[in-house]
């Protein structure tokens, strides 16, 4: 999957804020997101994140 820095993820599961839409600040062999709700950032492994992405918005 084409995901680069910038790009905003719609996530198949809700943040508990209730916002889907997170965007990439970081990428590589993990992910670092913002969700865009409430300003979270989480950072992760790229198949665990890959897995979960409804559509990317560029």
């Amino acid at each position: 999957m084409d995901i680069q820095v910038g790009d905003v993820l719609f996530m198949k599961k809700p943040h508990p804020c209730g916002s889907r839409d997170w965007q990439v600040l970081r990428v590589g062999a993990d992910f670092k997101l913002r969700c865009l709700g409430c300003g979270h950032e989480v950072m992760g492994p790229r198949a665990k994140f890959e897995k979960n992405v409804r559509q990317v918005k560029r």
